[in-house]
């Protein structure tokens, strides 16, 4: 079955989805604090404590534990769109650039990597952005005083909530930021994470699993610097309202780009940097690492 050209074609995608949401299950914790940290002090230079540990504190003293895992199933739904397609684009499109580099007797290089990573993720980023609407809602409604909640009951519950309400627009609300976040977060981690294995491969005499998380870190650090300015800015535009039922707070990414820089300052954009380092980097490790030995598991399956 293995050998079957649908099923190679599939496997990508299917390894894709499932080792990002494994991740997404360890870090989703993470992930609440993070956002919660970008919308804390908006309109002010100033604000409310930003330690992770005291926002934690925070989320589970207004509710209950489990409220760290707040969005998990807009967390899963995500990951099994938006990770599926990512992970899964960039193999078919990394595949036809070392098909076409062998055919001419060359080597795949770190720009067709780089191309092959900004586009897999702006196409899934940009199919898959209603997914990142319902998870920042789903995040962040805590936030709100306990009269104004949405109290979404799940991932669907949200997406057709805010379908109903706020039509298209709302669901791909943010999606400008989200595509870009989407592309610098890829080229940070898997381009990065595919050069440093090959360098890795040829230069030292790690073992495949060392090589593998080595990798994996290094990627998940260059992932985090590129992609946080636009992940900053996606949370507050699909945040929605402040106000249930009020208008957007910006009009889209410059403009809030523009408010944050003169209201908060440049900073700002980098706000909760450790936070969201510990937030992707794991992610990127656990991903990573899942998706490398699936691979190489199908792999050895396929030459028996």
């Amino acid at each position: 079955m293995l050998h079957s050209p649908v099923v190679k074609n599939l496997l990508p995608f299917i390894i894709g989805g499932g080792s990002g949401c494994i991740a997404t299950t360890c870090i989703q914790p993470v992930d609440v604090v993070k956002v919660r940290i970008q919308l804390a002090g908006e309109g002010t230079k100033g604000g409310p404590s930003t330690s992770p540990i005291a926002v934690a504190r925070a989320i589970v003293a207004d509710g209950k534990f489990s409220d760290l895992w707040a969005g998990w199933s807009a967390g899963m739904f995500r990951q099994l769109t938006y990770a599926t397609m990512r992970l899964g684009f960039f193999d078919r499109f990394l595949t036809f650039f070392e098909t076409r580099a062998r055919d001419q007797g060359k080597a795949v290089g770190f720009r067709e990597r780089a191309l092959a990573s900004l586009s897999a993720g702006g196409l899934a980023a940009g199919l898959a952005n209603p997914a990142e609407v319902a998870l920042v809602r789903m995040q962040s409604d805590g936030m709100k005083p306990k009269a104004e909640r949405a109290n979404y009951r799940s991932v669907f519950d949200a997406l057709i909530r805010v379908a109903r309400g706020e039509g298209l627009r709302g669901l791909y609300s943010g999606s400008y930021p989200t595509i870009i976040r989407a592309m610098s977060t890829n080229f940070g981690q898997l381009a990065f994470f595919s050069e440093s294995k090959s360098q890795l491969k040829k230069r030292t005499n790690l073992s495949f699993q060392n090589q593998t998380i080595l990798a994996s870190g290094i990627a998940g650090f260059f992932a985090a610097v590129f992609s946080l300015p636009f992940d900053f800015i996606k949370t507050r535009l699909q945040r929605g309202s402040k106000v249930a039922g009020g208008p957007p707070e910006y009009k889209g990414m410059l403009d809030c780009a523009t408010k944050v820089l003169k209201n908060e300052g440049p900073l700002r954009f980098y706000r909760g940097f450790g936070t969201y380092f510990v937030r992707i980097a794991p992610h990127s490790i656990i991903t990573l690492i899942v998706a490398d030995n699936l691979h190489a598991m199908v792999k050895k399956a396929q030459e028996q």
